[in-house]
């Protein structure tokens, strides 16, 4: 009996690291050819439809529609935005991404008039996925140095 509570054991491990690893190759899209590519296809297949996305910038989207005015908002700001992964750390359905962010600043942020200076900030971001798809995301950014950057 305890031979067979062991075999199951690492069964259900190996269902939980091949879990954990699809997570993390979801999150490795949205940076990759969802930002990076800035393919917004990316939205319908990698989005659950009540995605819930709150951002650094004071940003808050409910909903694959306001996702998508924020990430036109965004690369109508820096065209050229590029998310670098650095670090991946997955946990049952969450996965958490340390990212170096980086870009040319030629269109208005916010109160930011276009300063055409190229941007360089680290940020956080922690992904909630069910039924693999993004279901939430929370992105804390450095916006001090960002906002250093945007006043030069």
């Amino acid at each position: 009996m305890k031979e067979k509570k062991k075999k199951s054991s690492i069964i259900w491990k190996f269902y939980k690291r091949e879990e954990m690893n699809k997570n993390k190759d979801i999150v490795k899209s949205y940076y990759e050819n969802l930002w990076n590519k800035k393919d917004k296809s990316y939205i319908d297949k990698l989005f659950d439809d009540k995605i819930l996305f709150r951002g650094s910038l004071d940003i808050e989207t409910n909903g694959k529609k306001e996702f998508e005015a924020y990430f036109d908002m965004i690369l109508g700001a820096i065209p050229n935005l590029y998310h670098g992964i650095e670090l991946l750390i997955a946990e049952n359905n969450l996965v958490s991404a340390r990212a170096i962010y980086n870009g040319t600043h030629m269109g208005k942020l916010f109160d930011f008039e276009p300063t055409h200076n190229r941007i360089r900030y680290y940020g956080a971001s922690f992904f909630r996925i069910e039924n693999d798809k993004i279901k939430e995301i929370w992105v804390l950014g450095d916006l001090n140095s960002l906002y250093k950057q945007l006043n030069k």
